[in-house]
């Protein structure tokens, strides 16, 4: 279970209130092109390190609950490049198609509810092509390979959503929203119940709990954060295509969540920032078409360091710091 310390509490305040500065020190590029993308992507990582840290199972299927959400605002949105026939405002579209990556996530819970370990990310891993490939393929709704363009966002305040300004503060606002989301249900009943599960599914179904019924409202919770995350990568992207959903994505999210560290929500944006700078500077650090080459060895190196990610590094050198405090302390007196 998560249990913020006040030291803790005072670290995460400080850093959103750097977060909530940094209009005031970066350019518009760094703003939306680096923070404002690591923030979102985080939020699909976040989903996925929920599952894995307080549920026991690693799924694979939450770039296609980010895609079942950015789909559906794509086809009702109404500046949809194909215009869809049931267009909406998107005020309307954003909570349809969080609702509808929420349902998702229920549903993957059910299918994948009785099955761990390898079994599980095989499942998630074979709908998440699954649904790729049927988009790639479906030009009634998805408009096939091309995907769907012009996906701009509503206005806030008489601002298109696309402003480095709005984009960056709406992003930061739902990720620590989201964030305090997953702190808080850990820390609930259910929260408590679903670690329990995660250490022993026998004694807590033998307790009386509905093992299953708990998985699948843990993946739905899942898909309600990946839903999210979907909705405004399709903003940032201006559109979406299956590519932007398929292997590449699913794997990328992956290794933002191990690279981040999956033993607190906090790694998902860790590993994201990471991931994004990376992919941003690869051309000038070694070779733009060698960067899965350069992430993989960055991978492999905080993983063989640290298999908890960085946020393992950075609590062990917390931790050795720690002790030669006390040890100094302790020869004092």
């Amino acid at each position: 279970m998560v249990v913020m310390t006040r030291t803790q509490w005072m670290l995460t305040a400080l850093v959103v209130a750097i977060m909530l500065a940094m209009p005031l020190l970066l350019p518009d590029f760094w703003l939306s092109g680096i923070l404002g993308r690591a923030l979102v992507y985080g939020i699909v990582a976040l989903s996925l390190t929920f599952l894995a840290t307080y549920g026991g199972f690693i799924s694979l299927a939450q770039t296609m609950l980010a895609g079942v959400a950015g789909y559906t605002v794509a086809i009702l949105a109404p500046t949809a490049i194909p215009a869809g026939s049931n267009s909406v405002s998107y005020w309307l579209a954003m909570p349809l198609a969080i609702v509808a990556a929420t349902i998702a996530g229920g549903v993957i819970g059910l299918i994948a509810v009785r099955t761990r370990d390898i079994y599980l990310l095989m499942i998630t891993l074979a709908l998440a092509v699954g649904f790729s490939l049927f988009a790639q393929s479906n030009i009634d709704w998805f408009n096939g390979y091309e995907g769907i363009r012009n996906i701009v966002g509503p206005e806030i305040f008489s601002l298109p959503f696309r402003t480095h300004l709005v984009f960056y503060y709406v992003s930061l606002i739902v990720a620590a929203l989201l964030y305090l989301l997953v702190l808080y249900v850990v820390r609930t009943p259910f929260g408590l119940t679903l670690q329990g599960i995660r250490d022993n599914p026998r004694r807590v179904a033998a307790l009386g709990f509905n093992v299953a019924l708990h998985r699948i409202a843990a993946f739905a919770i899942a898909g309600f954060i990946a839903g999210c995350g979907g909705v405004l990568i399709t903003f940032y992207n201006i559109g979406i295509t299956p590519s932007s959903i398929g292997m590449t994505a699913t794997v990328n999210v992956l290794v933002m969540s191990v690279i981040g560290g999956l033993g607190h929500p906090v790694g998902a944006f860790v590993g994201a920032i990471i991931f994004t700078l990376i992919d941003t500077f690869a051309a000038t650090i070694y070779d733009r078409d060698r960067f899965n080459t350069l992430i993989g060895l960055v991978f492999l190196v905080i993983v063989v360091a640290s298999p908890d990610g960085v946020l393992g590094i950075g609590k062990r050198l917390f931790g050795a710091r720690k002790s030669k405090a006390k040890e100094g302390q302790a020869a004092l007196h």
